[in-house]
This record gives C-alpha cells, sequence and structure tokens, in this order.
C-alpha cells in the first residue's frame, strides 16, 4: 500500500488511496489508479463503479459506453453491486471494512463485482447478484467461483442489538455469525430500561449497552452456499482490515481514510 505521493497516515507513511474522499486529493488518487491499473495490466479496458449506498441494489454494465473511465469525476449509478459479460469492461467496487465480493462463471463468461457491509449482508446482496446473473446470463450458481476480499474481521467487528435482532429476523442460522450475547440481544432481554431511574444511577453513569461481534466472512460464505455455489467454489483472503492497517484502510478503526478497490473484468481479446 506505499505510494511515494498523495495522502499519508499519522504515522507519516504514504498511502495508495484509491478512491475519491476529501481525505486525499484528486491528483494523488489519479495517478494511484493509474498505477494499480497498470500493476493487474488491464491496459486499456474501460472501468465501471458505482457511488456505493450500502443497498441490494445490482446494475448490468452492458456496451462499453455505459462505462466511465477510471478518473472520471461523477459516477452516475447508485447501488452496491454490478454484473457483466461485456469483454473490454472493468467492474469495480471499493472498501475499507466492508466486504468486497468477486463473482466469476468460466462457462458463460459473465462477472460480478459485490460491495457487501452488514446492510449489505442483511439484504443478501450477494445472493441477489447471482439471481440477476442467472436472470440476465444463464448463470449457474454451481459454476460460478466467488473471492472474498479483505474486510473487518468478527474479531474487531463490533455490533449493538439492533444488528443482532435484524440477523436474527433473517436468517435462521444467524447465531453462527455472531460472539457474544446474541441471543440476550436479539430477543431484547438486555434492551435499556425504559425507565433508567429505577436503576438507582446517577445520570450518565449506566453501563454500556452489551455489543457482539458479527463475522460478514462467514455470513457470506453461508449464504454463497445457500445459493447454490460449492463450498470449495468460495475463497476468502483471511485478512481483517482492522487488524492489518499496515496493509489496508479501516473506517471503523481510523475514521479517516482512504479506499481499497476489488476490480474484476473479461479481456477484450
Amino acid at each position: 500500500m506505499l505510494n511515494p505521493g498523495g495522502a499519508e497516515r499519522k504515522t507519516g507513511e504514504k498511502v495508495l488511496n484509491l478512491g475519491f474522499t476529501d481525505w486525499d486529493t484528486r491528483g494523488a488518487v489519479e495517478a494511484n489508479r493509474k498505477m494499480f491499473f497498470e500493476s493487474v495490466g488491464v491496459g486499456k479496458m474501460r472501468f465501471a463503479g458505482l457511488r456505493q449506498i450500502h443497498s441490494d441494489i445490482v446494475h448490468r454494465v452492458g456496451r462499453t459506453e455505459d462505462s466511465q473511465p477510471e478518473s472520471a469525476p461523477e459516477i452516475p449509478l447508485q447501488g452496491d453491486a454490478l454484473i457483466s459479460r461485456e469483454p473490454g469492461v472493468l467492474l469495480a467496487v471499493q472498501t475499507a471494512d466492508c466486504v468486497p465480493i468477486l463473482l466469476a462463471d468460466p462457462r458463460r463468461r459473465a462477472i460480478a463485482a459485490v460491495h457487501a457491509g452488514w446492510r449489505g449482508t442483511l439484504s443478501r446482496i450477494a445472493e441477489k447478484t447471482l439471481g440477476r446473473m442467472a436472470m440476465e446470463f444463464g448463470t449457474r450458481p454451481q459454476d460460478v467461483i466467488a473471492a472474498l476480499g479483505p474486510g473487518i474481521g468478527q474479531c474487531c467487528y463490533e455490533v449493538g442489538g439492533d444488528v443482532a435482532k435484524e440477523f436474527q429476523a433473517q436468517f435462521p442460522s444467524a447465531r453462527d455469525w455472531f460472539e457474544g450475547p446474541f441471543d440476550a440481544l436479539a430477543s431484547g432481554e438486555n434492551d435499556p430500561n425504559w425507565l433508567p431511574w429505577l436503576t438507582m444511577r446517577p445520570p450518565g453513569h449506566a453501563p454500556p449497552a452489551p455489543r457482539v461481534r458479527l463475522d460478514l466472512i462467514a455470513a457470506n460464505r453461508a449464504i454463497l452456499s445457500a445459493a447454490g455455489v460449492p463450498a470449495e467454489n468460495i475463497i476468502s483472503s483471511g485478512y481483517c482490515t482492522s487488524c492489518h492497517t499496515d496493509l489496508f484502510f479501516s473506517y471503523r478503526r481510523e475514521r479517516t481514510s482512504g479506499r481499497m478497490m476489488a476490480v474484476i473484468g473479461i479481456r477484450g481479446d
């Protein structure tokens, strides 16, 4: 993630930020992107990105005219997944704790890039992307290869009772993806007392609300598997972005940070 120019961490280390944020200059990000695309050998492939909004919205990228140069100032599409079978187009999602998921169907020559935070995971965006690929391209889940990139790990990703309740309501196996007092939080047993004076504690001295730790990787693995992707076809990097800020950006840990990029494409030749 070292970079000779652009933004730097508090330690003074230069970093390879690929996202247009207030944290970095536009010129530095454009230079970083040029370096990145050259390093992965994508040549003259066109770039298709999103204005990510933590949704379950999936867009199809068709003609190369539908995509933008990698330095395009505006990304008109809002959503969190892209699918395509168009040669010469590079699909991209950006992350700084959320899980990037890349899908490839070698039989139908179809691809997808997915951005999955807890909201996208809750709404099954990976499964809905597979469904859209099946509808548009005839993709069969058993033919799909899925790669899950670095994201915040269960070791570091604390969430509250509201998130536990929502997952419990949507997934029968949700308990398997949490560590901590999941059952109590999901059932509402540990909801804050609606009459705090009954606790006899002075104002401002109530104990912190209990938390649980969510495993986004395990959740998305389970969702992909339930949708029909063979377990042996689902690959994860195993890295936690929050644990390894020497390698990755982590918004949860750093608050002010850049963005990483996960890309997938079909070569034009």
